[in-house]
């Protein structure tokens, strides 16, 4: 089925490019004044989210208008199908790429706990929990289910379910609360299992748990198998996926944020990003050891993410290399900066004035600088239900499109893929 899947993948990606051509010969060129139109769309959309008043509405209204003239072109020059066409076309080819490099990995069995206790948020994700009857499906299954209420201390309730006896955690609900209950299963030494009841389940994702299978991911306590990943913690906290700092960091801070993310987001920007905003007063060592300064985001992650172009970005393909992903958007030092800089260490350090605002897995916090991060490699004992597929999404995805193709080519022609 992998070879079919691979096969019909490259098929599909030799069309759409070899149609993409023919298209963009035939139209020569006035394509380039539709990808014109686009990239002024981007750039005007850019400079009006880093202003206010009618500077943004004047931004935004450019990137309207040059967006609608590059349709209209579209539309006018009769293309609108083929270009389509085209676009379905890659987009088929991706999703049976995805599908081609899909593994599901054999955890080494684990002995079921005795008193294995579940936390969830029953408001967490739109009511997840609730939805899908967690606590009754918990009960089920022999573990406890212990709901969490408005004020209470998820630390003290998770260290008395400990105390009672509790040989196993686990969490339904956001990466916050998973990386609280983590860190106590971690501390404890017990197994931990992630059930995907929050909004976006980042960990759950990289873990190899199937986001749309709440329920069963309960099964992880019952037959599932056992692996170790890693966590991190910046100044003692612990965190599972990352710490964001910069534009998103100062917006979770903001009261309205909850309700209105991206209007919270857009008013926030030109605070920190533009020409008469206050910028970040965040200093670091490269990897080169030389001192940097930050103008928009730094975002410092549990094991690095895979950022770019590649299939599976925004994921990481492993959570057991014991590092820190680093990546930074407007780094660098006086005249000299850098649009965007990653890379990978078992330490870093951000220096600063006063106090930083963060988001820590989602949630917002001020840190007293100077803000120390490290990795705990191993530290978390990880249970995953045998039906899920256990690895991460982009585990076994090659890091860029020419090695997407010639793994695509090795598994439809029933080759090994070369490490």
């Amino acid at each position: 089925m992998k070879r079919l899947t691979a096969l019909t993948a490259l098929v599909l990606f030799v069309a759409a490019a070899g149609l993409a051509v023919a298209v963009a010969v035939d139209r020569f060129p006035r394509g380039v004044s539709v990808l014109a139109c686009l990239v002024g769309a981007v750039a005007a959309a850019w400079w009006g989210l880093v202003r206010t008043g009618a500077a943004r509405v004047v931004g935004f209204g450019v990137a309207a208008l040059l967006a609608a003239g590059a349709v209209a072109l579209l539309v006018l020059q009769g293309g609108l199908l083929w270009n389509l066409l085209v676009l379905g076309g890659f987009v088929l080819a991706l999703g049976s790429t995805r599908r081609a490099f899909a593994r599901h990995e054999r955890l080494p069995e684990a002995q079921r706990p005795q008193h294995p206790v579940l936390f969830y948020n029953p408001k967490s994700g739109g009511g997840k929990a609730e939805r899908f009857h967690v606590a009754d499906e918990a009960r089920a299954r022999g573990i406890e289910p212990i709901e969490l209420h408005l004020g209470d201390d998820l630390v003290a309730l998770v260290e008395a379910a400990v105390a009672r006896g509790a040989d196993a955690l686990a969490m339904a609900g956001g990466d916050g609360s998973q990386a609280i209950v983590a860190a106590a299963a971690a501390k404890h030494d017990l197994p931990y299992a992630c059930v995907p009841a929050g909004t976006r389940n980042h960990f759950a994702l990289d873990l190899g748990v199937d986001r749309d299978d709440v329920v069963g991911a309960l099964d992880a306590l019952v037959d599932g198998g056992e692996r170790r990943v890693d966590l991190a913690e910046v100044n003692g906290r612990v965190f599972v996926n990352n710490v964001s700092l910069g534009v998103y960091a100062e917006a979770v801070q903001q009261a309205g944020y909850r309700n209105a993310k991206l209007r919270t987001l857009a008013d926030t920007a030109p605070n920190v990003l533009g020409p008469g905003g206050d910028g970040l007063d965040l200093r670091w060592n490269g990897p080169d050891g030389e001192e940097c300064r930050s103008g928009a985001v730094i975002l410092v992650s549990n094991d690095p993410y895979r950022l770019g172009l590649a299939l599976g970005t925004g994921s990481r393909p492993r959570l057991d290399k014991g590092q820190l992903g680093v990546a930074v958007a407007g780094a660098g030092n006086g005249s000299h900066r850098e649009r965007w800089r990653e890379w990978s260490t078992q330490e870093f350090e951000i220096r600063s004035d006063g106090p930083v605002a963060a988001g820590i897995d989602g949630e917002s916090a001020r840190l007293e600088p100077p803000l120390r991060f490290r990795p705990r490699p191993g530290a978390l004992r990880v249970r995953i239900a045998p039906q899920h597929p256990g690895a991460s999404p982009s585990a076994s995805i090659p890091g860029t499109p020419v090695k997407g193709l010639a793994g695509l080519t090795a598994i439809a022609f029933g080759r090994a893929l070369s490490a």
